[in-house]
């Protein structure tokens, strides 16, 4: 796996206005994701999750800070420069199939369809229009019609289409959203088998637990900023090791369960041991 990052989010700031109201949706939010990873990020509604992903998407625009996907500063794109960014660099899945497939389209001519208007025809169109559907496994439905697959098959078809032009990163809302467990499951493991075939990043934002215990990293988003990762070794079989994450002004969130569970608020003291933190509520501490 490559160490260079396809995803870099520096200091992310997004606020809304109306005529009374000011909401920032993103705080100062920091990302990194490096080129072949496969990352959960979750969150609870509010958390600016979704914002990170229209941002990154390229349908959206930080108030503030710089957001990188594969090597495109999304800050400086003009029209036909963010056109060139849909059609190449990032494939989106969205949880509404809806949003994914043309409904009046075979399966095969959805992908086709991207192919096309990226300038791609004839027999390399079709070449890849069989490999993408074979890649994602429905192969036996390239002439069916959306709305006659089940919704996990339509979910599956969202992806060959996402990945049709080859894109650098795969991004997805939700996509296991409207999804029984079993239909989840095989989207992720198919989710998983392209990010190991064709390299492709993968960010899936969403707020199921189980979602996110399928990969190897998992980063969580509170208050719009990053709070703490996961890191997994052995996939649904170990909760993994939790870090926290410190930006760069230093600040930090602590889980909302460890404050929970001890108590934590307003204030706490702080001391510094030789390889450790140590933070105190009164007379307890905890090693951190």
């Amino acid at each position: 796996m490559s160490t260079t990052p396809d995803i870099v989010c520096r200091d992310l700031v997004r606020i809304y206005r109306s005529r009374d109201v000011e909401v920032q949706a993103l705080q100062g939010l920091t990302l990194t994701v490096r080129a072949g990873e496969m990352v959960a990020l979750v969150g609870a509604s509010g958390s600016g999750k979704s914002t990170l992903l229209g941002i990154l998407s390229g349908l959206d625009a930080p108030s503030a800070g710089q957001a990188v996907v594969a090597d495109v500063d999304l800050g400086s794109l003009d029209r036909r420069g963010r056109t060139r960014f849909h059609r190449h660099s990032v494939g989106f899945v969205w949880q509404q199939t809806a949003r994914n497939l043309v409904p009046y389209l075979t399966v095969s001519e959805n992908v086709a369809a991207v192919l096309t208007v990226a300038g791609v025809r004839g027999r390399q169109r079709d070449e890849r229009v069989r490999e993408v559907l074979d890649l994602v496994g429905i192969g036996d439905h390239g002439h069916e019609l959306p709305g006659a697959l089940p919704g996990g098959v339509q979910q599956l078809a969202a992806i060959a289409v996402a990945l049709a032009n080859r894109p650098r990163v795969l991004l997805a809302d939700e996509p296991t959203g409207a999804l029984d467990r079993a239909a989840a499951r095989a989207v992720l493991a198919t989710m998983r088998a392209v990010n190991e075939h064709e390299g492709v990043t993968v960010l899936i934002v969403t707020h199921d637990p189980t979602v996110a215990e399928q990969v190897r990293r998992t980063v969580r988003i509170r208050d719009g900023r990053t709070s703490t990762e996961t890191i997994r070794d052995d996939l649904g079989n170990s909760p993994g090791e939790e870090f926290a994450v410190i930006d760069e002004a230093g600040r930090l969130q602590l889980p909302e369960s460890f404050q929970l569970a001890l108590g934590l608020r307003d204030r706490v003291r702080l001391s510094l041991q030789d390889d450790h933190v140590v933070l105190r509520r009164g007379d307890d501490e905890v090693d951190r």
